[in-house]
């Protein structure tokens, strides 16, 4: 009986010891660890093509349109290069993002079919790999995964990671026809803020639909730094009751959770810290399958939603930080503590 209670405490404590070692390991360290192992895998002129200085221009000239772009491709990696390159995206995203990413790459095939297109324009492979500075536990880096309706842009900086802006599209945003009918990469996004919607009486609505119309496109675009100006802000969470309040926070955390865990606890202590803070603005029709758009906006963090393109069948959605979009915040208080007063 008593080897029987000591190996069982034994165990326990194996099981503690092994979960704690698990959330010990920092999702920077992993960045790091895969980044490295990537770039390993390079010929010099693929790791030429790859990387960059940290201050280069090249690191905050970001878009989700389908364009040539710097950075290597899938395209011209071998298999074992693609695995790895997956590796470094796997990595800075949880599994529901990556499911999402590597999803939204597939559809590159299904625009193929529908526009009879140029394959060498609708091509999965297209997707473009970009590293900034040193990778280092404690230095200062970065690294882009960019292609059509894809933009997950990361900085590191003493293992302190800003994981803005972070572009997640789909076109078509529900395939209609053919073996793979029925799919919606980013349905959750529309359905729950359509709960949200639904949810509020005709006087708030009054206050959240801001304009009958929707906007064609996010506000902010590809633009370097996030910024609405004059725009309506729509209905406040102080003015929602508790239920509609928690179908905000279940919208929130759908976007919060496409990173890693500790990753998506930063983006929910943002969201903690906004409390009632927080504006939610409807613009378009409210009928499903009709052109509509929507935000929510702190004052630290904006997320833009729209799908109003190829007959409201093709979805933008965007995280972005006020002022810690490419680590900006970050970077600006190492190099304070570093190199100033």
């Amino acid at each position: 009986m008593r080897d029987w209670f000591l190996r069982l405490i034994a165990l326990t404590i194996g099981a503690i010891l092994l979960t704690s070692a698990y959330y010990r390991v920092n999702s920077s360290t992993v960045m790091t660890l895969a980044a490295e192992h990537f770039l390993a895998s390079l010929t010099p002129e693929q790791r030429a093509q790859a990387t960059f200085p940290l201050e280069a221009d090249e690191r905050q000239n970001w878009h989700f349109i389908p364009k040539e772009r710097k950075g290597l491709p899938l395209l011209d990696m071998q298999p074992h290069q693609k695995a790895l390159a997956h590796a470094l995206l796997a990595a800075g995203l949880s599994q529901q993002g990556y499911i999402r990413a590597v999803t939204i790459m597939s559809l590159e095939d299904v625009l193929r079919i529908m526009e009879n297109a140029d394959p060498n324009y609708r091509n999965p492979q297209k997707y473009y790999f970009s590293i900034f500075g040193e990778p280092s536990d404690t230095g200062t880096w970065g690294y882009r995964v960019e292609g059509h309706h894809l933009s997950q842009n990361y900085t590191v900086v003493n293992g302190k990671i800003a994981d803005t802006p972070s572009f997640f599209g789909s076109n078509p945003a529900e395939v209609r026809e053919g073996p793979r009918k029925g799919l919606r990469v980013l349905g959750a996004e529309e359905d729950l803020a359509r709960d949200l919607l639904e949810s509020l009486s005709p006087e708030q609505k009054k206050i959240a639909i801001v304009t009958g119309k929707a906007y064609p496109d996010i506000l902010t675009m590809a633009s370097r730094k996030a910024a609405l100006e004059g725009q309506p802000s729509g209905l406040s969470a102080a003015k929602m009751t508790k239920k509609q309040f928690d179908l905000l926070q279940t919208l929130l955390a759908d976007y919060a959770n496409n990173v890693p865990e500790q990753m998506a606890q930063a983006r929910e202590e943002h969201i903690k810290k906004a409390g009632t803070n927080l504006f939610f603005a409807w613009a378009g029709v409210e009928e499903r399958g009709g052109p509509h758009y929507y935000r929510i906006q702190s004052p630290t963090f904006l997320i833009e939603y729209d799908n109003t393109q190829n007959n409201a069948n093709h979805i933008h959605s965007v995280w972005r930080d006020y002022n810690g979009d490419f680590g900006l915040d970050l970077l600006a208080m190492h190099y304070q503590q570093s190199h100033g007063k």
